[in-house]
């Protein structure tokens, strides 16, 4: 979770409370992080295209025919260790 503290007034939202173009890019990465986060919270509050639903509900439907498709994480790390693909 991000470190940095982003309070905002929804009573004053036109004024910013913070000039993001004075913000180092880590100060910028920490506030983006940080407004990812909050939307966990009310994830059907985060708006979803209809292109959007589609490919959701296609790649679900795609987990239910075939299962879980990929490569083992401990595989994985095998692989690189003995450097193939």
């Amino acid at each position: 979770m991000a470190s940095g503290n982003y309070a905002c007034d929804d009573h004053n939202m036109s004024k910013p409370a913070l000039n993001i173009r004075e913000m180092t890019a880590d100060e910028r990465l920490e506030l983006l992080e940080a407004l990812w986060e909050s939307l966990e919270h009310t994830p059907a509050d985060v708006p979803v295209s209809d292109g959007q639903r589609l490919e959701l509900d296609r790649r679900l439907d795609e987990l239910d025919r075939d299962g879980p498709v990929g490569i083992p994480w401990d595989e994985v790390q095998r692989r690189i260790q003995r450097g193939s693909t």
